[in-house]
């Protein structure tokens, strides 16, 4: 394989970091005992500096709303007909979100920049500023149902209203650390007043260290996981992801009339790997967390193969 070629200059670097990752917890040197505090630092300080800088530096107003709509429509539609098919439970919840949710941060950026230049990175930075908001808040809001319709026929918390329970799963997913320095960035950005370097610089110093270090971490989890027991699992959540989800993507387009660089965006990003988010927000609720992160793992390296064969295939239709 050409080391050059986009699409191994964009994920090779992320397997590599995944696999220091996993030698660092095959050779003991992170703990199991460090894992989850590991996980707390990266998503309660580092990915919150990333989101907030993100949101307070943005043109909000060079922001193409009507070019990304349809990607979270298809994403939206795939992840409840994934949640209903697997059973409604906040288990399938996190399983879902791992089928749509990509890697558009680290994978994306430098591949669409590297394959079709500055032009493509103004839909993909759109695509990106509502990412995390959008699918993340969604996610969050219906897993919270989940979660507190489980505990009530578990017997661990009282039945409540459907009304109370929407407005608790609300205020939770508001009050998260995902979507909370989104909204907080947006409306300071409002402002106009931009950032001064001396906070602007230690968010971004933060907000670099995200990446790398949520991946390492997936490296360690991975060491500490049977993988073998969750190959079946992990080669079906990816191939969902890079194969199924692009496939939708496209065919939506399509439909609609869509074509040339928009819509070749929109694909791509479809078919990127599953995203450390989803690892992160699998420990968060402790569910399914070991498949989860084989999924990122197996995805990572099958979209080598996946991605490069999605972008062949647009440069023929």
């Amino acid at each position: 394989m050409n080391l050059d070629h986009p699409v191994a200059s964009s994920l090779l670097p992320v397997v590599l970091l995944i696999g220091i990752g996993f030698v660092a917890g095959r050779l003991k040197l992170i703990r199991g005992e460090a894992v989850r505090d590991l996980s707390n630092l990266v998503f309660l300080v580092l990915v919150q500096a990333l989101l907030f800088r993100s949101m307070a530096t943005a043109h909000l107003e060079r922001l193409d709303l009507t070019s990304v709509a349809l990607y979270y429509v298809v994403a939206g539609a795939m992840f409840f007909a994934l949640l209903f098919m697997r059973g409604l439970n906040s288990r399938s919840a996190v399983l879902a979100l791992a089928s749509i949710f990509s890697n558009t941060l680290m994978i994306g950026v430098p591949l669409v920049q590297l394959a079709y230049g500055e032009a493509a990175l103004v839909n993909l930075f759109t695509l990106i500023s509502m990412h995390a908001l959008v699918l993340l808040t969604l996610a969050t809001i219906v897993i919270e149902l989940l979660v507190a319709r489980e505990q009530a026929a578990a017997g661990q918390a009282a039945p409540r209203h459907i009304a109370l329970t929407v407005a608790q799963a609300v205020k939770n997913a508001v009050l998260h650390p995902v979507p909370l320095p989104i909204i907080a960035g947006f409306l300071y950005s409002l402002t106009g007043w931009g950032l001064a370097p001396v906070v602007e610089r230690p968010l971004k110093l933060l907000g670099d260290a995200f990446g790398p270090v949520a991946l390492v971490l997936v490296g360690v989890t991975l060491a500490q996981t049977a993988i073998g027991r969750h190959l079946k699992g992990a080669l079906v959540i990816s191939a969902l992801k890079t194969v199924v989800h692009p496939l939708l993507m496209w065919a939506a387009g399509r439909a609609l009339g869509l074509s040339g660089l928009p819509l070749t965006v929109m694909v791509v990003a479809a078919a990127l790997p599953v995203g450390a988010n989803v690892f992160l927000f699998s420990q968060r609720y402790h569910k399914a967390e070991d498949l989860v992160t084989a999924s990122v793992a197996v995805s990572t390296v099958m979209a080598v193969g996946t991605v490069s064969v999605v972008m062949g295939l647009l440069t023929r239709v």
